[in-house]
């Protein structure tokens, strides 16, 4: 144990001097993906140290440890106009930092900037809110850095809202890379560690260790650490600790997963509710696409005052599981607080999800796509830069976008400009997808004012 806390991240360990150890990431023995397995040595261990034994299906908390929710002066979800045609709705969600209009696209900037494209780009497109991971920046710059620069809106020179996570999905993610995880629960290899199936080196109750991609240097996460790290970057949401196990896996194992992030979250809420900062939290309703329980994750989490709702953990293996198991899930979320669908973010997807009542989506799928020279545009469907005929084509992408690429360049032009590997095909390409998310989610929102949707 002192050799782990040793190696452990210095910001992370003043803060939590204690790493535990009661559950332990490992195959399951079918090895359809890892499994949160209770381990009699650990409990003795922990009964050593003064911890009790836990349970893997100990529940969490009950609401009555929590106060009621009460809707907060500085965020709160205003209901503009509500379809009569389906659960769509328009509205807005009020931040510190400004509006959010909904339906509304989320674009990722992972580092806390978005790639080959300023930021300030999203007001131009229509894009309100910015998504930045925990996990990228608690390994640099830090959240010490951040903070010491007056949070991340200062740091980068944003004044506009902005989203954290908890770090999880990156730690679980990698550890997954490479399985096939099905929606949400995406995962790929890092360019900057070969061994991305061994960076998450232990699960257990009191949160994950796991090695850093950087340096390969011991890092503990915990609900307190994660939500003090958010606390540091001083986002407008911020979400709570949660596991999150692949498509694949058994449904005993999903079920003490389950528990599992209910426990974190729930410790995540209490130490956001004793330093709030302007912020809200989310919680984020798990169960992969098991309906049950997905439900039972609704129930407890509605009932605890948090100030809006994710969706995550793995949404289906398609666009048409995603659709079903939000059918039986968004009529058992709050109606007076915001939604959110964590990783989703394609055409397909998007507007199956709009007539459930989602309210906003991120996705890197958009700013991705743009980098390997496909483009989302209006009349031409999507458009894959390389080909050969676009070499010819001396005409915008899309005649009725606003964007620079087709205001002032080519087809032909942007296809020179990916065959000589220029940077700048990346910038204009990533700032033509992020309009033409901005002008799909503005036209749902149009239809939906319209009863269309």
């Amino acid at each position: 144990m002192e050799q782990i806390i040793e190696r452990t991240s210095p910001w992370l360990l003043r803060r939590h001097p204690f790493l535990g150890a009661t559950f332990s990431s490992s195959p399951s023995d079918d090895d359809e993906g890892p499994s949160t397995s209770f381990k009699p040595d650990q409990t003795e261990r922990r009964r050593r140290k003064g911890h009790p034994a836990i349970d893997p299906l100990t529940p969490p908390p009950p609401a009555s440890e929590f106060p009621p929710y009460e809707p907060r002066d500085f965020f709160r979800y205003e209901l503009i106009h509500q379809s009569k045609k389906s659960a769509a709705r328009v509205g807005r969600i009020h931040t510190p930092h400004g509006v959010i209009e909904t339906p509304g696209f989320v674009a990722v900037g992972t580092n806390g900037a978005l790639k080959a494209v300023p930021h300030q780009e999203l007001a131009a497109a229509g894009v309100d809110l910015m998504f930045a991971n925990t996990y990228h920046l608690m390994l640099q710059p830090g959240p010490d850095l951040v903070a010491s620069a007056g949070g991340l809106h200062e740091f980068i020179g944003r004044d506009a809202p902005i989203i954290t996570d908890s770090g999880g999905f990156q730690v679980f993610s990698l550890a997954h890379a490479g399985e096939k995880d099905g929606l949400e629960m995406k995962s790929r290899k890092p360019s900057k560690h070969k061994d991305a199936a061994g960076l998450l080196v232990k699960v257990d109750e009191d949160g994950v260790l796991f090695k850093s991609y950087r340096d390969g240097s011991r890092v503990s996460l915990t609900p307190e650490s994660s939500v003090e790290a958010q606390k540091s970057l001083g986002a407008d949401i911020i979400i709570p600790l949660d596991e999150l196990p692949p498509y694949h896996i058994d449904r005993a194992v999903l079920e003490r997963s389950v528990f599992l992030s209910h426990r974190w979250e729930a410790r995540s809420l209490k130490a956001h509710l004793r330093d709030v900062r302007r912020q809200a939290m989310y919680a984020v309703i798990h169960g992969g696409v098991d309906e049950d329980l997905r439900r039972m994750s609704a129930e407890y989490l509605t009932s605890l005052p948090f100030d809006g709702f994710a969706i995550g953990g793995s949404l289906g293996k398609d666009t048409a599981e995603l659709i079903e198991l939000l059918g039986h899930l968004m009529p058992r979320i709050p109606k007076d607080r915001p939604n959110h669908l964590l990783g989703i973010g394609d055409e397909g997807s998007i507007l199956g999800s709009i007539p459930h009542g989602v309210d906003t989506f991120d996705s890197t799928f958009p700013t991705r796509s743009a980098r390997h020279g496909t483009l989302l545009t209006r009349t031409r469907g999507r458009v894959n830069i390389r080909r050969s005929e676009n070499s010819t084509t001396h005409e915008p992408p899309c005649w009725e976008c606003a964007c620079r690429l087709c205001r002032h360049h080519t087809l032909s032009y942007l296809h020179h400009l990916d065959k000589a590997r220029e940077p700048m095909m990346w910038t204009l390409a990533t700032e033509h997808n992020l309009h033409y998310m901005g002008w799909l989610m503005r036209t749902q929102r149009e239809k939906i004012l319209n009863d269309e949707v």
